[in-house]
């Protein structure tokens, strides 16, 4: 088992609301935290660009500044709005603590910020269950959730509707998860794909 990206097996599982992942099952390790909030203010770009460090603004091609710090290791796309969301987090602490730093970033430029309606949009996680997967035989069972194209994309693209996460699923073995807005709805998405995976 890869444990670049899964990590120990399940001994005490995660068991919050519905999510349940069975002792001896691998776990998903999140990869990817998204997240959005409002700083409460009309935001300069251009006068954040010339004064800031770590800017890359390109407004032909993006009409948002995108702003990185090191740690927590994240990105931060801000608007003209005052808008601004928070990409490569790997837990939903550490987005919420970039924001704030991003957030004074901006502040001691002298904007009047405030960090309202933080909310994570999206948990990326992914794992690698061991062994291979017959993803023709779960397309063909599941032919109502799942997509598999392989001239468009090499894996089953598998849509939970509850709850509403998307599973990519590789024959090689590996899952990636997307779409969940908790880490217990990616564990519970996990739970409800994971038994399907074997004996198709």
């Amino acid at each position: 088992m890869d444990t670049q990206s899964t990590a120990l097996v399940a001994t005490n599982a995660p068991q919050t609301g519905r999510a349940r992942i069975q002792p001896g099952w691998p776990v998903p390790l999140v990869s990817n935290v998204v997240a959005n909030c409002e700083l409460g203010c009309i935001l300069d770009l251009h006068h954040i660009s010339n004064n800031a460090w770590n800017i890359t603004w390109n407004r032909k091609r993006f009409h948002g500044l995108v702003m990185r710090i090191r740690e927590p290791r994240t990105t931060a796309l801000m608007f003209g709005s005052g808008r601004m969301v928070i990409v490569g987090a790997k837990s939903e602490s550490d987005s919420r603590l970039a924001g704030r730093k991003f957030a004074r970033i901006i502040q001691k430029m002298g904007y009047q910020v405030k960090f309202d309606n933080f909310k994570i949009q999206n948990i990326v996680a992914s794992c690698d269950v061991g062994f291979p997967i017959r993803v023709e035989g779960i397309a063909a069972k599941y032919h109502h959730f799942a997509i598999l194209e392989r001239e468009l994309f090499p894996g089953l693209v598998y849509h939970l509707i509850n709850p509403k996460v998307t599973i990519l699923i590789f024959a090689g073995g590996k899952i990636v998860l997307t779409g969940a807005k908790t880490r217990d709805q990616m564990y519970e998405a996990f739970s409800l794909i994971y038994p399907h995976l074997y004996g198709v």
